[in-house]
């Protein structure tokens, strides 16, 4: 997840280095990302991202099974 801060705010979920989806900033409110992985067959994955206040928090969700994402700097 890359997170972009600023007016307008966007997040993207990558996978491989590739956009896979995309949403719009809303503020500090949770929102969630839906993308693909690429598995053999593709898995369908959701990101729950929570932007702020503070460092932002991503938690991705597949087949059912919640995983924390650990936040990384660029």
């Amino acid at each position: 997840m890359n997170v972009h801060n600023g007016h307008p705010g966007l997040v993207e979920l990558l996978v491989d280095g590739k956009e896979t989806g995309h949403s719009a900033l809303r503020g500090n409110r949770p929102q969630l990302v839906s993308g693909e992985l690429p598995t053999d067959p593709p898995a369908s994955v959701t990101v729950r991202v929570t932007p702020g206040p503070g460092t932002p928090r991503c938690t991705a969700v597949i087949d059912g099974t919640e995983t924390m994402m650990s936040p990384r700097a660029f």
